[in-house]
């Protein structure tokens, strides 16, 4: 049964938006002026059957995502509940769009209970909406569908969101304190050398005795910058916005990714990031019955380093030629060898999926340690460095405040 937008006008003579399903769109107007509304536009959200339709749904509704991240988990866990105890999928993606507090969420829904209404499965239905479900979530909700565990894949794969989203806030929170001091210490260093110490210089200005190094140097420091400073602000975004425009090229952003990944700290934190992602789609997929050939594929799509993912395709390829999974991540040196490792015994045992879910987990605890690590490093030697800037800064005005009174003496 289609689904329909509507506008239409209450008793009191306020408008009133939302989704009705019917046949046709005048058993839609019908159906409303029985709720005592008078329909003033009646619209057909998706058909089945119609190709142009189709494509307009592969558009964002009314800008932006109706799911972020956090969202995409809630629905996907709240699915596979509702599937998991035996209700319909169609009364299911009723029930979820009925309750529902977001219009984009509930027209979205709308949308795919009436292509499943229509005969359509779960997995075309969300095809139809590329911006909000992505190939590597659908692959999985397919290969659900066809091994007929639909409850059982949603349930992997709510984990599998809720698990990166752990991940994530972990190391957003790792990184923030340092992040917060490095801001505050910017704005206090800067403050000092713009507004306190030319207050200070001018006080020496007129005097005929020589002034410390330390003070002449930061007082040269505190005029380029109020001179210069604006000037350099805008070169740094300029430089920026360049660099941004710059890796949209695809070999440079592969150059730039590759030397970002033989960074000393942060690089292995991306590798290891970017890994167990990898990782976790390849066992989420592989567990899901999707051929190994389609899991690389998707997989390699997740990756957000782009020499890390022309390595997963030059792997696919191997793979495709007859190399086993293991033998090709093996000869990838920017996968950390773990990873080739458990692949290995995994397809020696006949585990590959559990295997590379632990190895996914490991190196994501790991992630996480080393972030955890560096911050908590990172966050007492900010902390000295802005201590050191400051006394620079006050003994380069304290001393010839006291060299002054010696003189006066």
């Amino acid at each position: 049964m289609p689904a329909y937008t509507f506008e239409a006008l209450q008793a009191d003579g306020k408008t009133r938006k939302g989704i009705v399903e019917a046949d046709t769109a005048k058993a839609a107007r019908a159906l409303l002026r029985g709720q005592s509304l008078v329909p003033l536009s009646v619209d057909v959200v998706s058909s089945g059957s119609a190709d142009s339709q189709g494509s307009a749904l592969s558009r964002p509704v009314w800008g932006g995502r109706a799911f972020n991240s956090t969202q995409l988990a809630i629905f996907t866990r709240q699915l596979a509940g509702l599937v998991g105890a035996g209700l319909q999928l169609e009364r299911s993606l009723t029930a979820l769009a009925d309750e529902s507090d977001d219009e984009r969420q509930r027209h979205v829904m709308a949308s795919l209970r009436a292509e499943v209404n229509a005969g359509s499965s779960l997995a075309k239905a969300m095809a139809r909406h590329p911006h909000e479900f992505s190939g590597v979530y659908t692959a999985v909700i397919a290969a659900g569908e066809q091994g007929g565990d639909l409850g059982l894949v949603l349930e992997r794969l709510a984990d599998d969101l809720e698990e990166r989203q752990t991940l994530r806030a972990k190391l957003v929170g790792a990184a923030l304190y340092p992040a917060i001091v490095t801001v505050i210490a910017i704005v206090i260093v800067l403050m000092l050398m713009t507004y306190v110490v030319p207050q200070v210089a001018t006080v020496f200005s007129g005097s005929k005795r020589a002034l410390p190094m330390v003070t002449v140097i930061v007082m040269a420091a505190s005029d380029f910058l109020r001179h210069w400073g604006l000037w350099l602000l805008g070169a740094l975004v300029l430089g920026f916005v360049g660099l941004r425009l710059a890796l949209r090229s695809p070999d440079l952003r592969r150059r730039f990714d590759a030397l970002w990944l033989r960074l000393p700290l942060v690089g292995r934190l991306s590798r290891g990031y970017n890994a167990a992602r990898f990782g976790s789609t390849l066992a989420m997929l592989a567990g899901a019955g999707v051929p190994i050939l389609r899991v690389l594929q998707a997989a390699a799509e997740t990756l957000g380093n782009t020499a890390m993912r022309a390595d997963a395709e030059d792997a696919l390829v191997m793979v495709r030629e007859g190399a086993t999974l293991a033998s090709a991540l093996a000869q990838k040196k920017r996968f950390p060898g773990l990873l080739a490792m458990f692949a290995r015994l995994g397809e020696q045992t006949g585990q590959l999926p559990e295997m590379l879910q632990r190895v996914a987990e490991q190196l994501g605890n790991d992630v996480q340690r080393r972030a955890t690590r560096l911050a908590t490093v990172l966050e007492p030697l900010l902390i000295v460095l802005m201590g050191l800037i400051v006394g620079v800064i006050v003994i380069a005005i304290m001393l010839p405040i006291m060299q002054l009174s010696q003189w006066v003496k």
